[in-house]
C-alpha cells in the first residue's frame, strides 16, 4: 500500500516537471516572437530615432541655418545681398538674446547640471531664419516652418531642453526676425547687457547701423 502510493506521488510528480518542461517549451518561442516582433523594432527604432534627432541638432542645424542665409544670394536675384543680411542681422541678433537670456534666467538642463537652459538658442535661430524665409518666399513656408520645428523637437528628444524652454526660444527668434522685417531698411542690431546700482540685469537693443 506504501509502495503504491509512493508510486502515485512519483508519477504526479513527473507530470508536474513535464508540464513545466513544456510550458518552457511553448514559452521560448513566444518570447522570441514578442522580442522580434515588438521590443526589437522599438529598441531599434528608439534608436534611429535618438541618432536622427542628434544629426537634426548638430550638423542638420548648421545646414539649416547656412542655407537660410545664403540661399538668397542665389535665388533672389538683386535682392538676394539685402535679404542675405537681413537673415543674418536676426539670426546674430536672436541668438545673443538668447545667450543674454540663458545668463539671466539661470535654469538647470534637464539632462545636466549646467544653468544654460531657458530659452533653447536652437529653437531660436531656427525660427528667425524661418521667419525671414518665410517672409520672402511665402511658398516655401511650410518646408522652412517644418525644418525649425524638427530641429526644435531634436532637443526635446535628446533630453536638453524642456518644452516650454523650445517655445519660449521659437518665440524670441520669431518676434526677433518679425522687428527685423518690420523696419523700412535692415537693422544691425545688438543686445545690451548691463546691470543698474543694485545688481539687478539690465537687457535691450542697441541700433549700431542700417543696411
Amino acid at each position: 500500500m506504501h509502495e503504491n502510493c509512493y508510486q502515485k506521488l512519483l508519477y504526479i510528480n513527473q507530470m508536474q516537471n513535464n508540464l513545466f518542461i513544456s510550458g518552457l517549451i511553448t514559452l521560448c518561442p513566444t518570447l522570441i516572437a514578442l522580442y522580434c516582433t515588438i521590443l526589437a523594432p522599438k529598441a531599434i527604432a528608439d534608436t534611429f530615432d535618438k541618432d536622427l534627432s542628434n544629426f537634426v541638432s548638430g550638423g542638420g542645424t548648421a545646414l539649416y541655418l547656412g542655407a537660410g542665409v545664403t540661399l538668397p544670394l542665389l535665388q533672389d536675384g538683386k535682392q538676394g545681398g539685402q535679404h542675405a543680411l537681413r537673415a543674418l542681422d536676426s539670426l546674430t541678433t536672436s541668438t545673443l538674446l538668447c545667450i543674454s537670456l540663458k545668463e539671466i534666467t539661470d535654469v538647470k538642463r534637464p539632462d545636466s547640471d549646467s544653468r544654460d537652459s531657458f530659452p533653447s538658442c536652437h529653437a531660436t535661430a531656427a525660427f528667425a531664419i524661418a521667419t525671414v524665409q518665410s517672409h520672402y518666399h511665402p511658398g516655401s513656408a511650410l518646408i522652412w516652418y517644418s525644418g525649425a520645428s524638427l530641429i526644435a523637437y531634436s532637443r526635446i528628444n535628446l533630453n536638453r531642453h524642456r518644452l516650454t524652454e523650445v517655445l519660449a526660444g521659437a518665440a524670441l527668434g520669431y518676434l526677433t526676425a518679425q522687428l527685423e522685417l518690420s523696419q523700412k531698411h535692415g537693422l544691425i542690431l545688438f543686445p545690451i547687457i548691463s546691470s543698474d546700482d543694485a545688481g539687478e540685469s539690465l537687457v535691450g537693443l542697441q541700433v549700431v547701423g542700417s543696411f
